[in-house]
């Protein structure tokens, strides 16, 4: 698979997990939120907890085990911590989630994937 069409099938799976959010109660609050530090694919609240997604759509069920490692959740941790003060209020918690999507699947997301120290 060639770079474009990685992006466009990458973009396919965080709409489709921003649309998996919005129906289990969450408010997107950004999606491809760039900074120095990298990427964090979707921001979202419920209440008062704010979430950095981090979004893995895989060709396969079974490639999903393998996409995402210490090292590029790392990445994410950095990213959210530069970005928390624009979405986060105080007494806020914040927490990195990951969505894993693979075609005729349901979404699996791993809620709190992220201990700072981890």
């Amino acid at each position: 698979m060639n770079r474009a069409e990685a992006e466009r099938r990458g973009r396919r799976g965080e709409t489709q997990a921003a649309l998996w959010l919005w129906l289990t109660g969450w408010r997107i609050l950004a999606r491809r939120q760039r900074v120095g530090a990298g990427e964090v694919d979707i921001v979202a609240r419920k209440g008062r907890t704010v979430v950095f997604v981090e979004v893995k759509w895989r060709a396969s069920g079974e490639a999903l085990d393998l996409a995402i490692d210490a090292r590029r959740l790392k990445r994410v941790a950095r990213a959210a911590e530069a970005l928390a003060p624009r979405y986060a209020r105080a007494g806020d918690d914040l927490r990195i989630d990951v969505m894993l999507l693979a075609p005729r699947r349901w979404p699996r997301r791993i809620a709190n994937a992220w201990q700072p120290g981890a």
